[in-house]
């Protein structure tokens, strides 16, 4: 099939300040890719997906992206897509470079939810139907001890059974009492605490916080260090002093060889899955078959991307019916997100299908 496509730009506005390690997020740049072709004459079949990179983190973020990304949908729009989902993997290997994974991304999504028989399906399943609901953690973004703690405290209210904390921004001795004060209302088997450092700590103190962390029953930690320090990493990984989830780690690893070299090297007990860092569903299915081939956990995580973006992520996770939390609760960062039937109830995220998608804002 032939297909005609558009970008549009827009930027995503926080309804708080965003605290990383990196700094604080006000706005998201964002791209929404509109795919469509003419079958049987007059009718017209429609795709979107989001590329979405993140300044300073994402593999192929310029300031050249915007035309990039459309150079390589010019170049797409010359071209024959296959309309099979096992086909369209490998055309976009040939076609999509692979160091460009947020645009990988958003074209695959394109694509798929083009060729699929509703827009909005990437993956057909339960979740789409509305018939299965994926858990997620309830995420605590780095800010003052007030907004930690506000929180903290909606989140259990609104009945999360599993927390995440980002650490690393403020003094970790403010952050640990914060984690100690969750602890002593509520055990391990009743909140689950995990905790995102972005690389936060360094051979001289890390081993100090993962201990800290341990006597508190967390459940693991992201990125204690920063990537690129495979020695020190596979030693804590080998010292158990609290299991080690790689994210920032599998950035670049665009070949299956060196994602088997790192993970037999590192032997995580985790690996967080982004796949607008990682290159899109296909390369996320690839880490996750590597990880059980060697008995490692993993869970999927959306990457501050809009509910187009979102959708896309939470069907791929729902397609493996996952037992542990995944990390798909950012769809209500937004004051000018695109409006969805993505819902959060009591810890867990569901497609109301009774809901309608709203595009006024990106299509008119």
């Amino acid at each position: 099939m032939y297909c005609q496509f558009s970008l549009k730009p827009y930027v995503l506005q926080f309804s708080f300040d965003a605290g990383t390690s990196r700094g604080v997020l006000k706005e998201k740049q964002t791209w929404f890719i509109l795919a469509q072709n003419q079958v049987r004459g007059s009718v017209i079949r429609q795709g979107i997906g989001e590329a979405s990179p993140l300044r300073g983190l994402s593999f192929d973020f310029s300031e050249n992206y915007e035309e990039e990304l459309q150079g390589l949908l010019s170049h797409l729009e010359k071209t024959n897509i296959p309309e099979n989902a096992d086909e369209l993997s490998a055309f976009l290997d040939h076609h999509v470079p692979l160091d460009k994974p947020s645009m990988r991304f958003g074209i695959e999504c394109a694509l798929l939810s083009l060729i699929s028989s509703e827009k909005e399906m990437i993956i057909s399943g339960d979740f789409f139907n509305g018939q299965y609901r994926i858990p997620i953690n309830g995420l605590i973004w780095m800010g003052d001890e007030q907004f930690m703690k506000e929180q903290i405290n909606d989140k259990l209210i609104k009945g999360f059974s599993t927390i995440k904390m980002k650490i690393g921004a403020i003094d970790f001795d403010t952050e640990f009492k914060l984690l100690e004060g969750i602890r002593r209302e509520y055990d391990p088997s009743t909140i689950c605490l995990r905790v995102d450092a972005n690389g936060a700590f360094n051979e001289g103190n890390v081993r100090e916080v993962l201990e800290k962390l341990a006597s508190l029953g967390v459940h693991s930690i992201e990125q204690p260090i920063m990537p690129g320090q495979p020695e020190l990493m596979k030693r804590l990984c080998q010292e158990e002093i609290l299991p080690i989830a790689l994210d920032e780690e599998l950035i670049g690893k665009h070949r299956i060889d060196e994602r088997i070299e790192m993970l037999d090297f590192i032997q995580p007990q985790f690996i967080i899955l982004k796949p607008s860092l990682i290159g899109g569903i296909r390369a996320s299915k690839n880490w996750i078959d590597l990880a059980e081939e060697r008995n490692i956990g993993w869970w999927i995580t959306s990457m501050l991307e809009s509910n187009v973006g979102l959708n896309a992520i939470s069907q791929l996770a729902a397609s493996y019916k996952p037992g542990l939390p995944q990390g798909l609760g950012t769809g209500q960062l937004y004051t000018n997100n695109i409006d969805s039937p993505l819902q959060i109830r009591k810890g867990e995220l569901v497609y109301n299908a009774v809901l309608k998608w709203d595009y006024s804002s990106i299509i008119s």
